[in-house]
């Protein structure tokens, strides 16, 4: 058999695949093997969840004024009833922690499916990136509004923010190695020190009724019910930041154990990571909700949006406003603290999740350099971005809310409709419909009418996300052109032991070969005759037909190779080849299997700029001279790679004939 670029494939593959799958090297299928109890799995989920209730607070009073408590209430129903289901069943149709993407990419194919996917890592980008921009752009206020800490800093956000965003970068650079204790000691206490700091919110409320009899006498309660629904499905857009958290939570499902005994089968071990998957969605969503709604309803009688706009006393930091003011400066600055560190987690949850979605699909597309799959340069790159997008918002915490709302949004949306689709694909025994494909469907509509009415109020977000989508497409236009001369084979198989044997027969420059279009008979003859008419030869031809897939914009795929004799009393072969992506690099492929003594290539002699167009996107084309370009680049690097080593192999190459058609 033919594995030679099969090896990479299962080693990245077993990174996702936990239990599931099986890695050649015994390191790392034991560190993929360390999982932990779901609740300890939830705190590094709730790292990026939870801290977004530092700004959510202050973020919400400002969009829906003191309507929050509200608008809040239908953000808590959306997700405990949309966002909740829909990631239980993305998780069970992506239990190797992919997420939406992967099942979007399982059920668009071709090139429709690889736009959709860049535009998606787009505003994946975007949460990241602004997930890292705004926690670094928080923790910096609670540093310098902070008593005690703001005589050592100086009192300038942008500064602060980059500094900070500089160190996680520096962090990332060196190498960080994620510990799920250390998330447990982070979150629980930030979630009780918000219980304490809410506790005593509301018993400074329960003293002084007169707060809620203000609130209550506010110019938007005065509205009927109807008027205060349709204000309260406007403003809720605007409180989407409280849904960040549900990919990560997916995400880190590889890393939940079934809490059971060992010598499981897979479909056990399976179905108890999905248990614990389902659990750790519910519980973070509960968990949040509580704090939501209790901070809204804290906040809104407690401040105003005045406070909490920009240049307010409480910008950016709402509860820790309330901490200072209630419970004095000494538990204000613990409370500071436990946000700032949280805070900082979230950045680096999010920087993680960056250097784990474009690896995974734009290398793999052929849409990105190989460089892009090492870290470092991909820590650069990011930090470069976080701190343009830092100077763009000047850091400001309420200016970037829409940016990552949008960014949320899109991914939460394409998971709803994964799932639809994936309910409708799934249907049996003729159904056109079934209740759950209704719905999700519902969930879809409403996610994209959040998704449309945050971009047409804060445009940031769409801005951002199109800005790196072009940068993307441009780039992997560029990168795909560059790299469609690689073998692009990720592996090979015979079908049967009689072609394996025939296969290794005639390797080491026994044959010529010779790539055709067809299997008709006429054709080889024709083919024989005008080599013979040119070229004097004595060895037999190994004539190679390639079929190719139907889903050409698959940058690498496996082969299926059949060789047998021409016929009984002909010295000639025939090699059919199943599953190529394009001709050039799989004539290229088995050449270098083969080791034939001379490659015979035809010329087509047609356009230039459409035989390169047809083979970039088609794998067709100029079949002769992209089969040399191919082959001597892979000539050339394969030289380095032996010179490198000390050793110089020049006998694998055959001579090339170009021939007229």
């Amino acid at each position: 058999m033919i594995r030679k670029y099969q090896q990479n494939l299962i080693h990245r593959a077993s990174k996702f695949a936990g239990l599931l799958f099986h890695s050649t090297s015994e390191k790392l299928r034991d560190s993929v093997l360390v999982t932990h109890h779901w609740f300890n799995v939830l705190c590094l989920t709730g790292v990026d969840y939870f801290s977004s209730l530092a700004y959510q607070a202050g973020i919400a009073l400002l969009a829906a004024g003191y309507n929050d408590p509200f608008a809040t209430l239908f953000l808590i129903c959306v997700t405990l009833f949309g966002a909740v289901p829909t990631y239980i069943e993305v998780s069970r149709r992506s239990y190797t922690g992919q997420g939406s993407l992967a099942i979007l990419e399982k059920l668009v194919n071709g090139w429709r499916g690889k736009f959709l996917l860049l535009a998606l890592i787009s505003f994946a980008v975007t949460d990241f990136i602004i997930t890292m921009t705004l926690s670094a752009s928080d923790a910096a206020a609670h540093i310098i509004e902070n008593p005690y800490f703001q005589q050592y800093v100086p009192h300038n956000n942008v500064l602060v923010t980059g500094v900070l965003l500089l160190v996680l970068g520096i962090v990332f650079y060196i190498g960080l190695s994620e510990a799920i204790l250390i998330s447990v000691f982070v979150t629980v206490p930030y979630l009780i020190l918000n219980s304490i700091n809410m506790a005593k919110c509301l018993y400074v409320i329960y003293q002084n009724p007169v707060l809620i009899s203000n609130w209550l006498h506010q110019p938007v309660f005065r509205m009927n019910y109807t008027g205060l629904a349709l204000l309260t499905i406007i403003a809720f857009p605007k409180l989407a930041l409280g849904l960040s958290g549900f990919e990560t939570g997916v995400s880190v499902m590889p890393l939940i154990h079934n809490n059971r005994a060992q010598g499981l089968t897979n479909h056990e071990i399976l179905q108890g990571r999905l248990l614990g998957t389902k659990k750790l969605l519910i519980t973070a969503a509960l968990i949040m909700s509580f704090f939501l709604i209790i901070t809204s309803f804290v906040s809104s009688i407690l401040l105003s949006p005045k406070q909490v706009g920009d240049g307010g006393e409480a910008a950016g930091r709402a509860l820790a406003f309330l901490a200072h003011k209630y419970l004095g400066n000494v538990f204000g600055t613990i409370y500071d603290v436990s946000t700032i560190v949280i805070l900082s987690f979230a950045g680096a949850s999010a920087m993680a999740g960056l250097l784990s979605i474009i690896p995974r699909y734009l290398p793999r597309f052929g849409m990105a350099p190989p460089w892009l799959e090492s870290r470092r340069p991909l820590v650069i790159l990011a930090t470069g971005m976080n701190l343009l997008i830092i100077e763009k918002f000047h850091a400001d915490v309420n200016a970037q809310a829409g940016a990552y709302a949008t960014g949320v949004l899109a991914l939460i949306l394409s998971a709803a409709v994964a799932v639809t689709l994936s309910f409708a694909k799934e249907l049996t025994n003729g159904k056109k419909i079934s209740p759950k494909i209704i719905y999700f469907s519902l969930v879809s509509l409403v996610f994209l009418y959040t998704f449309i009415a945050n971009i047409f109020d804060r445009p940031d977000g769409i801005i951002i996300a199109s800005f790196f989508f072009i940068t993307i497409l441009l780039g992997s236009i560029i990168s795909r052109w560059n790299r469609s001369f690689e073998l692009r084979v990720d592996a090979a198989d015979f079908v049967d032991e009689s072609s394996s044997k025939i296969f290794e027969s005639i390797q080491n420059k026994k044959v010529d070969l010779v790539p055709i279009s067809s299997f008709d008979t006429r054709w080889f003859e024709k083919k024989v005759a005008k080599i013979n008419a040119f070229y004097k030869i004595n060895s037999p031809l190994a004539f190679l037909v390639i079929h190719l897939r139907d889903d050409r914009s698959e940058f690498m795929s496996p082969l299926e190779i059949t060789v047998k004799k021409f016929s009984d009393d002909s010295p000639h072969y025939l090699i059919e080849v199943t599953g190529a992506v394009a001709i050039p690099n799989t004539i290229a492929y088995i050449s270098d299997q083969l080791i034939p003594i001379a490659i015979y290539l035809g010329l087509a002699r047609k356009n230039s700029m459409e035989q390169a167009i047809s083979y970039l996107f088609f794998g067709e084309g100029e079949i002769g001279l992209l089969t040399y370009r191919v082959l001597v680049q892979y000539w050339e690097k394969s030289r380095q790679k032996e010179v490198k080593e000390g050793k110089i192999i020049f006998e694998r190459r055959p001579m090339i004939f170009l021939m007229s058609e």
